[in-house]
């Protein structure tokens, strides 16, 4: 039974004009931040808050996300950036080692967390209508939401790829393989796109789709996996009463989903050249915190609906 075997050679976006394209990635983004407003936005509905303060919460949230999981990458996986490429940081391009409109790349989900937190913060200092933990018990919900398609952009776009397995799990990522400069190398097609779909279907290049290892579908995975994280929040919101114990949902996003991203690392490549301590690499050692964090907001935490 192959159940996931299959190349994978994806057209990664749109072209505009230039070097301007409109990458899926992107679209991703924007649909989950779409999505997770109406999530919102029914929240507020059924607790009777009033909407005005509703569009405020998306801004900060969409800042929040995008500049925490952006400085988060930089610091925790590339941090020679800050010597080496400055610009590419805040901005959608790279100017190393030549000018390219890159779209928004390299985002990292322990960053956005700790950038929507303070957010939030931020947020709640400015508009004084509901209590920290109150906002926070709420806003993991659309979140849980937006990363099922944060990590079918990361498909989408052949990144954060699985190690090599011989399971009929694997994938064949040729995009992650080839470099667009390699890829038209090797077949002499100047077009990348035609090169990468020479590799993919022309007899004449299998021994370049045969060098290509079959791998785990990780982002598929754990997108997988989030489903069931936004379907656990929002079911026991909705039909529970743990809403009304402050920090218990914020809690149980952070164990939940923080475990999830915890497990799959051992099925994912490493996403830079690092040694594994005490074989769990970075992304696990990040997650550890979380989750304790989760544990400690859904069973010791005490806090109170009127909690600054």
């Amino acid at each position: 039974m192959h159940f996931l075997k299959f190349n994978w050679n994806p057209t990664s976006g749109i072209e505009i004009i230039g070097n301007f394209q409109l990458h899926f990635y992107s679209l991703m983004w924007v649909t989950a931040f779409l999505l997770g407003f109406q999530v919102m936005k029914r929240i507020y509905v059924k607790e009777k808050v009033s909407l005005e303060y509703l569009d405020p919460l998306f801004i900060y949230t969409v800042l929040a996300t995008m500049f925490g999981a952006r400085l988060g990458h930089v610091i925790f996986y590339q941090p020679e950036l800050f010597k080496d490429d400055f610009l590419s940081i805040f901005l959608p391009i790279r100017t190393n080692p030549t000018f390219e409109f890159t779209g928004f790349q390299g985002l990292a989900s322990h960053g956005a967390a700790i950038g929507i937190i303070i957010g939030m913060y931020l947020y709640r200092k400015k508009y004084n209508y509901k209590s920290i933990m109150w906002i926070l018990d709420r806003i993991v919900i659309p979140v849980s939401l937006g990363a099922i398609f944060i990590r079918i952009g990361n498909f989408i776009n052949s990144e954060i790829i699985g190690k090599v397995t011989n399971s009929n799990l694997g994938v064949r990522f040729i995009q992650d393989e080839y470099s667009k400069r390699e890829a038209v190398q090797l077949t002499g097609i100047k077009d990348p796109k035609g090169a990468y779909n020479a590799i993919a279907h022309n007899p004449e290049f299998k021994n370049l789709l045969d060098a290509v290892p079959y791998r785990h579908a990780a982002q598929l995975y754990e997108a997988g996996c989030y489903v069931f994280v936004f379907l656990i929040l929002w079911v026991i919101y909705t039909k529970t009463n743990k809403k009304d114990n402050p920090g218990f949902l914020f809690g149980l996003f952070l164990v939940l989903l923080w475990t999830v991203r915890f497990f799959v690392e051992f099925v994912k490549e490493a996403q830079v050249d690092e040694r594994a301590t005490w074989a769990l690499n970075t992304g696990q050692w990040l997650s550890i915190p979380f989750i304790l964090v989760g544990f400690y907001f859904m069973f010791v935490y005490k806090g109170n609906s009127k909690t600054v």
